[in-house]
C-alpha cells in the first residue's frame, strides 16, 4: 500500500510532496475513529525503552532534524511510533531558506539531495508550538545560525536559541555542519567550536543553578572530516564536556551514485543523504566511538533504510539513531522494522 502512496507522492515535487502528506496525516489522526486505527497500526509492539543522557526514550527510533523544521508534526511523529523527534534547526529569526528547487529525489539510489538553508518559522514561533507538544515523546533542539550572521558573531545565535528553547526541549543539538549555509561548517574548527560549546555549558550551569533541569547538548558533525579533524572533534569533546555526538550530517560528496551524472549537476549544490552515505556516516561513528572509548554517547545518522541497517548502527556504537530520507522511501513502517 504504501510504495502505491509514494508512486503518487513522487509526481510531485519533493518539497510539495512533503508537506501535503504531513498535512494531511494530521488532518486523519485529528479525526478519532481514524487517528485510532492509525495509532493501532503503527504501535510498535517491540519497542525497547532506553535511558540516555539521563533521558527516558520510549524507543531507539528517533526522526532527524530537518524532517520537522518548525515542530508542526509532533504529534504525527508520535502516533507512527517514533520515540523522539529532533526538530529544527531552529535559527533565532524566522528565514525563508534558500530558493526552489531545493529538495530533490535520486529514486535509483534511495537518496535526497536538499539544500533548505534552515528554511524556519524562527525560534520565538516554535516556542509557542512547542508549549503544547505531546506527552511521552522526547523532544530535541537543534540549533543554528541565520545566514545573515557572519561567524565571528553566530556565537550569540546559538545563545539566543539555546535560551528561548531551554525550557521547551528536552535536549540540545548544536549543528555546524550542514553544507547549505554559508561558512557554517568553518565553525566545526576546534577554535570557534569550543568557544559556543564552552558559552552554552555556562548558560546551562547558570540555568541549574537557578533551579532549572540540566539539559543534555550535543554536537551534530559532518561525515566529509579528515581523521584529524575527527581527532580535534574527539578532544573537544573530552575537553568541553558535553553530553554526545550526532553522526552524521549529510555529507557534500557525489560519489558512487548511479543517478545520471548530468541530472545530478542539475540538481546543484546541496546535502545527500540517504543510502549512498550509510557507510561514510557509519565510519565515522565506528571511527569516533573507538576514539572516544565507547564512553561519550553518539546518535547514528545517516543511510538507515532498513532494521539491518540500523543495527550496523548499533555495532559500531550507536546508542540511538535517527532516519530522515529512509522514511521519506520505506515510510512509517521503517519505524516497525528497526524496533
Amino acid at each position: 500500500m504504501f510504495k502505491l502512496i509514494r508512486s503518487v507522492l513522487f509526481l510531485m515535487s519533493a518539497e510539495k510532496a512533503h508537506y501535503v502528506t504531513l498535512n494531511l496525516l494530521q488532518f486523519l489522526i485529528a479525526i478519532p475513529k481514524v487517528g485510532f486505527i492509525i495509532k493501532s497500526i503503527y504501535k510498535n509492539k517491540n519497542s525497547k525503552p532506553v535511558t540516555l543522557f539521563g533521558i527516558n526514550f520510549p524507543n531507539r527510533i528517533g526522526l532527524a532534524a530537518g524532517f520537522d523544521k518548525n515542530a508542526k508534526y509532533l504529534k504525527v511523529m508520535q502516533v507512527l511510533g517514533f520515540g523522539h523527534v529532533e526538530i529544527g534547526t531552529v535559527t533565532p529569526l524566522g528565514q525563508a531558506g534558500n530558493d526552489l528547487p531545493r529538495l530533490f529525489r535520486l529514486i535509483k539510489d534511495e537518496a535526497i539531495i536538499n539544500r533548505m538553508g534552515f528554511n524556519n518559522d524562527g525560534a520565538d514561533t516554535i516556542v509557542e508550538r512547542l508549549k503544547n507538544r505531546p506527552k511521552d515523546l522526547v523532544v530535541g533542539g537543534n540549533i543554528g545560525k541565520n545566514k545573515i550572521t557572519p561567524n565571528e558573531d553566530a556565537i550569540f545565535d546559538y545563545e539566543i536559541c539555546f535560551k528561548k528553547l531551554y525550557p521547551y526541549v528536552d535536549y540540545f543539538t548544536v549543528n555546524v555542519s550542514s553544507p547549505n549555509t554559508p561558512g557554517l561548517r568553518e565553525l566545526q574548527d576546534k577554535k570557534p567550536l569550543i568557544e559556543i560549546l564552552n558559552s552554552l555549558i555556562k548558560m546551562r550551569a547558570e540555568y541549574v543553578k537557578n533551579g532549572q533541569k540540566s539539559l543534555p547538548i550535543l554536537l551534530k558533525i559532518a561525515p566529509d572530516l579528515t581523521n584529524e579533524q575527527l581527532d580535534d572533534i574527539a578532544s573537544l569533546t573530552i575537553e568541553t564536556g558535553i553530553d554526545g555526538l550526532v553522526a552524521t550530517n549529510t555529507t557534500i560528496s557525489r560519489e558512487g551514485l548511479t543517478t545520471d551524472k548530468l541530472i545530478i549537476e542539475q540538481m546543484g549544490m546541496g546535502g545527500l543523504s540517504g543510502k549512498p552515505v550509510m557507510q561514510k556516516s557509519t565510519e565515522v561513528l565506528a571511527y569516533l566511538n573507538e576514539k572516544l572509548q565507547g564512553k561519550v554517547p553518539i546518535i547514528g545518522v545517516g543511510g538507515i533504510l532498513n532494521g539491518n541497517d540500523a543495527d550496523e548502527k548499533f555495532k559500531n556504537g550507536a546508542a540511538i539513531v535517527q532516519v530522515y530520507s529512509g522514511f521519506i522511501y520505506e515510510g512509517p513502517a521503517l519505524v516497525q522494522s528497526i524496533c
